[in-house]
């Protein structure tokens, strides 16, 4: 994509910053700055992210703010299991229906580690619960694997979505996002984001904190948390949210949350450093916050 292109130049810088939590001011409905107005302003307060990708998008306008690097696809990872948790319900299957994890819902390509072992039985609400708040893959896994037809016809539906959806670049391999064929936009993904969010029990699942699971086997419960650290700040009312990392997709995260009362989509894809994702995400809340000051 070409500079001129981007609404917005940011600027990447290869050193890590502190997450802080920073309570952002309510702003008053009658002096509200649109979207415009700071993509106006935007060069007045200096941005610089770790993200290779990035976008956020004003919903209540409905037009981006900022945008970098936004149409390049590229893998996904984790995000993935936005559209698995689609899939599953749509198909409207019983949400308590009990799955056996078998050996075919091991990762044999990335071979990533599970708390799920073979012959633990879950039902099926509860493997969605971890997929989504955890980004349980054996979990995504044998989602797919009982979904009518197998995991393959599973995948056809999470392709057919994405075409339902408009989302021409989007693309998936797997239900869990460990395949580099697991790809997308950040443009899309904001879209993607959008249709999630229609759902309640993405929503509910994505920004729980921690939760536990019963093993329907052994009685004994698992405890997992949330793979957003965000979902537990008071200074980010998080209403969905769902992260991704692989070593080629890098750490990715999207949200759908609030700053100064505006509300937003947050899209960070090929983040590189482990907290990178939470210092990108805190810094376009205080460059946003400082640039509607400046304007008002």
């Amino acid at each position: 994509m070409k500079l001129t292109s981007i609404l917005i130049i940011l600027s990447w810088i290869p050193v890590a910053f502190a997450v802080t939590d920073e309570v952002s001011e309510k702003q008053d409905p009658e002096t509200y700055i649109t979207a415009k107005e700071i993509r106006d302003n935007a060069r007045r307060v200096n941005l610089k992210l770790r993200s290779r990708a990035a976008m956020v998008f004003d919903e209540r306008d409905n037009e981006v703010i900022i945008e970098r690097n936004a149409q390049e696809v590229v893998p996904v990872a984790s995000l993935s299991k936005l559209m698995t948790a689609m899939v599953i319900l749509d198909a409207e299957l019983a949400m308590d229906d009990v799955i056996t994890i078998s050996k075919d819902d091991k990762d044999r390509l990335r071979y990533s580690r599970s708390r799920l072992r073979k012959d633990m039985k879950f039902t099926r609400r509860n493997l969605l619960l971890i997929a989504l708040m955890a980004s349980e893959n054996r979990a995504a896994s044998a989602l797919a694997r009982t979904y009518p037809g197998g995991t393959t016809e599973f995948v056809k539906a999470m392709n057919k979505k994405a075409i339902d959806l408009g989302l021409s670049s989007t693309r998936f391999a797997d239900p869990a996002g460990l395949s580099n064929d697991n790809v997308s936009t950040a443009q899309e993904l904001m879209q993607l984001v959008k249709a999630a969010s229609e759902y309640a029990l993405i929503r509910e699942f994505t920004t729980q904190s921690k939760n536990s699971i019963l093993d329907l086997n052994s009685e004994h419960e698992i405890n997992f948390p949330n793979t957003n650290r965000l979902v537990k700040k008071v200074s980010w009312p998080i209403t969905l949210s769902k992260t991704g990392y692989t070593r080629e997709a890098g750490n990715c995260l999207v949200m759908q949350t609030q700053i100064n009362s505006r509300p937003v989509i947050i899209v960070l894809l090929e983040s590189w450093g482990k907290l990178s994702k939470y210092g990108d995400s805190n810094r376009i809340k205080k460059w946003l916050i400082k640039t509607e000051r400046l304007i008002n």
